[in-house]
């Protein structure tokens, strides 16, 4: 057992965990506006594509499994922690507390579909001559490497609100937490269900409750969906990033449009050419 584990009274620890993916820009910095926001982005589209039925049709929400109603009492969570110790393979054990909490360690993977926004680089505090440099807010909006996850040291206590700003604040993300939800998945009987949590739920609960199989239980930070873009959340560079995004995909589509009715046009010509007037 760690010392890390042990130290139940200080400040969560954490624990970055990355894919193989990477994230690669391709805004130019003349592109930027005058409030010297820089975008980098990995994707070419900002619409999500459509995903295919299969992949989709066994997926069900909102539902709630039986652990998330259990009634626990402090001999209970104490054979839980017990048990849950005994099946994990690694030093990310749960551990209880004199006054009845426990500690442990939570996985969350990011499934973002938008980017997030993050202070830019200082790249000096002075102008030439001396002076200050005027203070202007830099930040830089790129979207988080696919499967990204990290481990979280937190209490029974800590809320899935608290997990959410925990996160953002590890990764320095200077986006309302408002815009994200945690999402608990789970697969059962070869289907996969997703449920929102609250704010007021407690992660850690869940994970001891469920065990650390994280096919049975694993949590996912999503964008925070209410049916449509609550587009007054975003500040004014954000959207004038999405705006040039949309445009890019706009000409890259017109030009796919007119060079498919072009090689339709050219095809017909040579056929044309070729034939015989009968």
């Amino acid at each position: 057992m760690t010392n890390e584990a042990n130290n139940s009274d200080k400040t969560p620890s954490f624990e970055m965990t990355w894919g193989s993916s990477t994230s690669s820009g391709y805004c130019s910095e003349e592109d930027c506006d005058s409030e010297f926001e820089q975008y980098f982005t990995a994707r070419t589209s900002f619409f999500p594509k459509t995903k295919k039925n299969n992949v989709t049709a066994n997926v069900k929400k909102d539902e709630q499994v039986e652990w998330g109603k259990q009634e626990l009492t402090t001999p209970d969570i104490q054979q839980k922690v017990k048990e849950y110790n005994a099946q994990i393979n690694s030093n990310l054990f749960m551990n209880m507390n004199k006054d009845g909490s426990y500690t442990g360690f939570i996985k969350v993977q990011f499934k973002l579909a938008r980017p997030v926004s993050v202070p830019s680089p200082k790249k000096g505090t002075h102008e030439a001559g001396g002076r200050k440099a005027s203070g202007v807010k830099r930040r830089t909006s790129f979207y988080l490497p696919k499967d990204a996850s990290k481990h979280l040291h937190i209490s029974s206590r800590t809320s899935a609100r608290e997990v959410i700003e925990a996160l953002l604040k590890k990764f320095t993300v200077v986006d309302n937490p408002g815009k994200f939800a945690l999402f608990e998945r789970s697969e059962r009987h070869d289907q996969v269900y997703i449920r929102k949590l609250s704010d007021d739920e407690r992660p850690l609960r869940l994970r001891l409750c469920a065990g650390p199989n994280e096919k049975v239980l694993s949590f996912v930070l999503k964008e925070n969906e209410t049916g449509e873009v609550n587009w007054h959340a975003f500040s004014m560079p954000e959207l004038k990033n999405f705006l040039r995004i949309l445009q890019r995909e706009e000409e890259e589509h017109v030009k796919q449009i007119v060079q498919r009715y072009a090689l339709a046009r050219t095809k017909m010509q040579e056929t044309l050419a070729g034939s015989t007037p009968g």
